[in-house]
């Protein structure tokens, strides 16, 4: 629950999420700023919702994709529970098939791993106080989708997905395109996988040649 020392507002936080490098990373991200507390850490959504009732806390950093309990179930479950936590999605993935049930599931924002720390920080004080937050990204994809329902094999590609497909096309390699864009390159082959598959091409080469002929470049 929510403390308040002196005049400070202290928000508590549960870290949900399989790889023990993420939640140690994460809790000395939190630990080293002011206004923050970690009370526990979860690998999977069912620890999570247990941990979220004993707990208490204001905000659950809740991963997506983790063996033993997904992130999607456990929001659900939470939903269903009535419990006081918002839930913030952070996760490396921003298709469709990620983002809108996590959301229609109870989630209040949805960040991706690769957000700046301070859009991070900002993003968890908007949701302690029950503000939508949505990475542009997101944001993009979920505006887009209402607009123009897509159909399988014909998602439109995230504006990180443009700009990473952009960068393949000068010939820029996957070090070269996480240096540039301050990500990883396995955010990199992330975005790629998801571009290849909503372009229905095997490779770069055919991304980019397909990207050309639908006018997503040039």
């Amino acid at each position: 629950m929510t403390e308040v020392t002196g005049t400070a507002r202290v928000i508590t936080l549960l870290v949900v999420d399989d790889h023990p490098v993420v939640r140690d990373g994460l809790r000395g991200m939190f630990a080293a700023a002011p206004g923050f507390e970690v009370l526990g850490e979860a690998a999977d959504g069912v620890a999570a919702v247990e941990l979220a009732g004993r707990l208490d806390p204001d905000v659950v950093l809740m991963d997506l994709r983790m063996p033993g309990g997904g992130g999607v179930a456990a929001i659900a479950e939470l939903t269903r529970l009535g419990a006081r936590s918002r839930v913030l999605v952070l996760t490396t993935y921003d298709t469709d098939s990620d983002t809108l049930p996590a959301i229609e599931a109870g989630a209040t924002g949805y960040l991706l791993k690769d957000a700046p720390r301070d859009e991070l920080f900002t993003a968890v004080r908007a949701a302690a106080d029950g503000r939508t937050v949505l990475s542009p990204a997101v944001a993009s994809r979920l505006v887009s989708r209402v607009r123009t329902p897509t159909s399988p094999g014909n998602e439109s590609l995230s504006a990180r997905e443009r700009e990473v497909l952009g960068l393949v096309a000068r010939g820029t390699s996957n070090r070269e395109i996480a240096a540039e864009l301050f990500i990883s390159e396995a955010t990199v082959k992330t975005h790629l996988t998801h571009v290849f598959a909503k372009l229905g091409a095997k490779d770069r080469a055919a991304a980019v040649a397909v990207a050309y002929e639908r006018g997503i470049l040039g």
